[in-house]
């Protein structure tokens, strides 16, 4: 379909201001205007038990911030998602996606954590996801101190925080201490910094996210070029796929890293993993950011939220 009028509305508004914060040059400047956005984009997210903020133990003597959102729940204990927000590894923060948090938290009825992992370019690859995986242990090991049960963890993230998800569980995957998973949520996920594909030719510019602001922010965050043939930074390209968690891949038709996610998609169902993909029609880049402006968001996070619900309950 065409490109829906509420997504419509927002590309307007971000050209007639000079273009949206994903196409800043200054990664200083991206943050201020990425963060300046969420309070046209916050919504309803219904209302929770707690919301924490604390450090936990990172893995290089850093303190990591987290988020701790706990709905109200009858349930002795409940499942517990690791959410790594989106941004390019270079932008975003706990209160850039505060409300999706709140919201699948009340949707699911589980615990989510979300991570508020280093960012570049003053902390390059492989720093953050260093702290995604440091953060999905402590979750494990702390998962009954915080009201959940260790045997029902799961990773969700949007855009580069789809990445950071995907490269967790096949850490925790080839890991001597193994955590299991029940699910992985991959919305709108960048997995494979080499690809060339139909969607970034036909929506690399004039949606949002532009192809070139892709390759800003993987310079920013993988300066090295040959890392980003690093399965740890392209799971696409990971030697194998089998053994990974139950899947549920999300991606927007105006985005150019829309392939990228159906592709992972079509890898992890040939090496056997249950996977299920949705590409949600006439949406752009970050749409699942924007419940505030775009009504389908909220149908994405519903999506996200019981798929969740349903692998905690399985």
């Amino acid at each position: 379909m065409s490109l829906h009028p509420q997504c419509a509305a927002i590309v307007e508004a971000a050209a007639t201001a000079g273009g949206s914060p994903l196409e800043q040059d200054d990664h200083r400047l991206a943050r201020e205007a990425y963060a300046a956005s969420t309070a046209a984009y916050r919504h309803e997210t219904g209302d929770l038990h707690t919301v924490e903020d604390r450090t936990i133990p990172g893995p290089d003597g850093n303190e990591i911030p987290v988020r701790i959102y706990t709905p109200h729940s009858v349930l002795p204990a409940m499942g517990v998602a690791l959410f790594f927000h989106g941004g390019g590894w270079v932008i975003g923060s706990l209160e850039t996606h505060d409300h999706m948090c709140r919201y699948l938290a009340h949707g699911a009825g589980c615990i989510v954590v979300s991570v508020d992992y280093r960012l570049a370019p003053e902390h390059k690859f492989p720093a953050g996801l260093d702290d995604c995986i440091a953060a999905t242990r402590w979750a494990a090991e702390n998962a009954e101190s915080l009201g959940g049960d260790p045997a029902r963890l799961a990773v969700v993230g949007d855009s580069a925080g789809g990445n950071l998800a995907a490269s967790v569980a096949l850490a925790l995957r080839d890991s001597d201490r193994k955590i299991a998973l029940s699910l992985q949520v991959l919305i709108y996920p960048a997995v494979d910094f080499t690809a060339e594909n139909q969607s970034k030719q036909e929506n690399g510019d004039g949606y949002l996210l532009t192809r070139q602001s892709t390759e800003t922010f993987a310079d920013l965050y993988l300066p090295d070029r040959a890392a980003r043939t690093d399965p740890r930074a392209s799971p696409q390209l990971a030697k194998y796929h089998i053994d990974l968690p139950r899947t549920w891949i999300q991606t927007a038709e105006y985005d150019p890293l829309r392939d990228e996610g159906r592709a992972y998609a079509e890898t992890l169902a040939k090496a056997g993993v249950a996977v299920e993909y949705k590409c949600y029609a006439g949406m752009v880049h970050g749409f699942a950011r924007m419940g505030g402006m775009v009504d389908e968001a909220l149908v994405a996070l519903e999506h996200a939220a019981k798929a969740l619900k349903s692998a905690f309950e399985g």
